[in-house]
């Protein structure tokens, strides 16, 4: 469309055939939102829903097109055009006539011109196809290839990108997943090391921006990088949606289904074997199944996580944590009825199982325990390496763009000052960036690890021969022992034979050898929790008088705890009474004479306040009673109590300070006279002079007499 425009002029002529068959120029409608829009009903088109619309209200008289393709491709929308357009009266021309589609022979005739532009849009479609497929099978067909990778000269020749720092990235990811074994462990390094990653624009030009994952996974999952080429990776189907528009979605095939797959192709990065392992590595990081295995390595203690299998039904078994110190432990998830309630199939302590399937696989894997030092040494220098020549191809990248702006800038005219200004600003952006880059490098260096020395490789080789301090040594990480159990076992299944008091282990090693061993531990009995017998004692008592929430708060203001040491609340207290049938506290429907009442309640019933009826009950002028120390106080109410207190003071009673003055007394002497009988005493519950009154009479003896001589 953009360089073929004669088809597009020809469409715009048609205003003049309108302008001769007699219509104004205010008339003439000139629709043409549609273009390079397929009539396929595949995609939304707006002007030919307004064209719908438009003809549907009357307001179209006349529709011009060169021929019925340009209106629709498919029958749905051609068929529908024309019903509209026979019912409204609207006539369609093109450049051998006009037509009414209410005559039965111009609609005949429209259905077929719609009709074949459908059939000529299917033949066009299967011949494009069909030459894209036959060259796709020769490895001849250029697509868009990923970044790394570019077109070469040659029919189907594809080579390396130039740019080493391209390629070096590149290489970096299978490096760093043949090493992590996760392509979101392989992202979060280039994270945690600071590395940009090349992105490919559709102009071809590379752009350095921060690593997603989505680029990472893509450079795991795209078979180009493993010498093959590959066509017909997804299908294009077609769906109605909610609305009944016919949709379009493309659906990934499985690698069995592909339309062409040609291995050894070109070079690549990694060889096709490396590839499937790849795939299949990736697709047992993602979230299992219940029957599948627990997915990628992760940072739990558990070491068979993914590996212990249930040795009952044969499910993989999960992992969980309890405790303070969160122990492992593995568990089957195929839930089974038993007795009306569900039960797991399986359940086993980690610890026991964890430590003999290492032992068993220390003991087999000893004889290669030099070799495997001598290459983690070599293996762990090559991994520093691979991080600082990133670097360092970043900072030979960012000293092109620093030389290539200064010739730039050299290169404009001094007279331009507009054009150097900007270039100048350019150039300055980009010495920023070295400097940056080259400061971060020189960091890199000095964080490199130290080369060793030959001391320190003998030492190395000598804990080949003691892998067991290698394994328990600190910096060796759970997921680093999961992943050398990962290396050799395939499989550990787990029974638990309760009766013999052991688990029976088979483990199911990648070189189809088998081992069996058993676990055996000892189970002690715990010892009977009893709550001791004074407490249940005591509770007996409180019982009859006290609800839970109050017995709780007695036994522990009295210091005393639960069996397993903890403190009372009044669930506790109700579980405990329920056990030793300690029946419930009842509160009585209405109070009885002579009832034990609590302070508040007695309080209520004579008239003064719980404070005051308190302190009476501290200073002995009330009784009162207390099933053990600790627990409320409870005043028995009755006659005598009642009428103790009166409402106005009688003759001869005085206040407590008058008292004192009368009798020369302290307050205390004079309410142990009163506890002993010696002095009258009426509490008053109204007016101003409420409280507590004495009665001092005035031949009252005196508390101190003086000494009698003795007779002789």
């Amino acid at each position: 469309m953009l360089v073929n425009r004669e088809s597009t002029q020809r469409q715009y002529q048609l205003t003049e055939r309108a302008a001769l068959l007699g219509w104004s120029k205010t008339q003439i409608k000139v629709i043409d939102e549609d273009l390079a829009h397929t009539g396929s009903g595949l995609v939304t088109r707006h002007g030919f829903a307004q064209m719908i619309q438009e003809v549907a209200l009357g307001q179209v008289g006349l529709i011009l097109c060169l021929e019925a393709s340009r209106l629709a491709r498919n029958n749905v929308e051609w068929y529908r055009l024309l019903e509209l357009c026979g019912v409204t009266d609207t006539l369609i021309g093109d450049l051998e006539g006009l037509y009414h589609p209410g005559l039965f022979n111009d609609r005949l005739l429209l259905g077929l011109k719609g009709t074949m532009a459908e059939a000529e849009l299917h033949v066009l479609r299967t011949r494009l196809n069909g030459a894209i497929r036959n060259k796709a099978k020769r490895g001849e067909l250029r697509r868009g290839l990923p970044v790394g990778l570019l077109w070469g000269e040659g029919e189907g020749e594809v080579v390396f990108h130039p740019d080493q720092a391209v390629t070096g990235a590149i290489r970096t990811v299978f490096e760093k997943f043949a090493q992590l074994g996760s392509a979101r462990q392989v992202w979060l390094w280039f994270h945690s090391e600071g590395l940009s990653f090349p992105h490919q624009c559709p102009s071809g030009q590379i752009l350095w921006v921060k690593p997603t994952y989505i680029a990472v996974h893509t450079v795991l999952s795209n078979p180009v990088y493993a010498v093959a080429y590959a066509y017909g990776k997804s299908r294009c189907e077609r769906y109605v949606d909610e609305i009944g528009r016919v949709r379009k979605r493309v659906r990934l095939l499985p690698q069995e289904q592909w339309a062409v797959l040609i291995r050894d192709h070109h070079p690549g990065f990694i060889d096709w074997a490396t590839f499937e392992m790849n795939q299949a590595r990736m697709a047992s990081n993602y979230h299992p199944a219940p029957e599948q295995a627990a997915g990628a390595v992760r940072e739990g203690s558990a070491l068979l996580q993914g590996l212990a299998t249930c040795g009952r039904c044969g499910r993989h078994m999960r992992v969980y944590y309890q405790g303070k110190n969160s122990t492992p432990g593995y568990y089957c998830a195929n839930s089974q009825a038993l007795n009306g309630r569900g039960t797991w199939c399986l359940r086993v302590g980690g610890v026991r199982v964890d430590q003999a399937v290492v032992e068993t696989f220390l003991a087999a894997i000893s004889p290669a325990g030099l070799e495997a030092a001598i290459l983690a040494q070599s293996l762990g220098e090559a991994q520093d390496q691979s991080a600082l020549k990133q670097y360092r191809l970043q900072v030979e990248r960012a000293r092109y763009e620093a030389e290539r702006a200064e010739r730039r800038f050299h290169s404009v005219e001094p007279e331009n000052r507009l054009v150097a200004r900007t270039l100048e600003t350019e150039w300055e952006s980009k010495l920023q960036d070295q400097r940056t880059l080259e400061a971060e490098w020189a960091r890199k260096e000095q964080e490199q690890r130290l080369q060793l020395t030959d001391p320190q490789r003998e030492q190395i080789r000598a804990l080949g021969s003691d892998l067991k301090r290698v394994w328990d040594a600190p910096t060796t990480t759970a997921r680093d022992r999961k992943d050398l159990l990962r290396s050799l076992l395939e499989e550990v299944k787990i029974n638990v034979l309760t009766d013999e008091g052991k688990a029976h282990l088979v483990l199911c090693w990648k070189t189809s050898a088998v081992s069996e061993l058993d676990v055996v531990w000892q189970v002690p009995r715990p010892a009977p929790i009893r709550t001791d017998e004074e407490t249940i004692a005591l509770m007996r008592r409180l019982a009859v008088h006290h609800p839970d929430t109050v017995m709780a708060a007695v036994l522990n203001r009295q210091g005393r705890k639960t069996a397993r040491g903890e403190s009372f609340t009044a669930s506790r207290v109700a579980s405990l009474r329920r056990h030793w049938n300690i029946p419930c506290y009842q509160a009585p429907a209405t109070p009885s004479e002579g009832e034990l009442l609590t302070v508040q309640a007695a309080a209520d019933q004579l008239g003064v306040a719980a404070s005051t009826l308190l302190r009476w009950l501290n200073d002995g002028f009330v009784g009162g009673e207390q099933v053990t120390p600790g627990a409320p106080w409870r005043i028995r109410m009755n006659q005598e109590l009642k009428n103790l207190i009166v409402p106005e003071v009688p003759p001869d009673y005085v206040a407590m300070p008058q008292a004192m003055r009368i009798l020369g007394v302290s307050r205390q002497t004079i309410m142990q006279r009163v506890k002993r009988g010696e002095l009258p005493v009426v509490p008053v519950s109204r007016g101003k002079h409420k409280g507590l009154r004495i009665r001092v009479l005035d031949n009252q003896p005196q508390l101190f007499n003086p000494p009698v001589a003795a007779r002789v």
